[in-house]
């Protein structure tokens, strides 16, 4: 903040920096030796969809040059209860580095053709043997990650525990979101 933001009670809007989703391998090593959580092999990004032929031809634009990489991935394209869609992504848990290449493909192919306002986030998870999940949730309009964990079963509970462990376990490697305000829950989010 410079001293004119200062004077005048401005803030400057923090840049995102999707480069930061290539980060996520080896968070993925740190997770998995400090707290036993392997990657799933699905990945997501979330975003608002607009209306019309543009953003259709778009999104089918995405889809396809994901499609077109020779080991192919599985893609779909979802909508939840919220108005969002999902463009899911679903990868060998062993190919990380290909998944986060997806998810930054598709964030940058939205932001590039005009839509970055509508995009919302992307959400890698991982799981322990005993079946608990936690997403990394990278924030698009903040730049920053934290994590999200819903505890197993039908009740809309999060594990808080858990979702602050992985924060301190991951403060060096990703750039966490420091405002718990901005922790929002993902319920229903592809491979949650």
């Amino acid at each position: 903040m410079g001293i004119w933001d200062a004077i005048t009670g401005r803030s400057r809007v923090k840049q995102n920096n999707l480069d930061s989703l290539f980060a996520i391998p080896n968070a993925a090593i740190t997770l998995q030796t400090a707290a036993g959580m392997y990657p799933t092999g699905t990945g997501s990004v979330c975003f608002r969809s607009a209306a019309g032929a543009a953003f259709a031809q778009t999104r089918d634009d995405v889809v396809e040059l994901i499609r077109s990489d020779a080991q192919a991935p599985e893609v779909e394209v979802t909508d939840d209860g919220f108005g969002y869609t999902w463009l899911v992504v679903r990868r060998s848990p062993d190919d990380v580095t290909g998944l986060c290449t997806d998810l930054h493909a598709v964030n940058t192919s939205l932001e590039v053709q005009g839509f970055a306002s509508g995009l919302l986030c992307s959400v890698v998870p991982f799981e322990d043997r005993s079946g608990r999940r936690v997403g990394l949730v990278y924030l698009y309009k903040q730049g920053t990650f934290y994590a999200f964990a819903p505890q197993p079963g039908d009740a809309q509970v999060r594990d808080n525990l858990l979702e602050i462990s992985v924060r301190d376990q991951l403060a060096g490697e990703l750039p966490m979101e420091s405002d718990l305000s901005r922790w929002f829950a993902l319920w229903g989010a592809p491979g949650l």
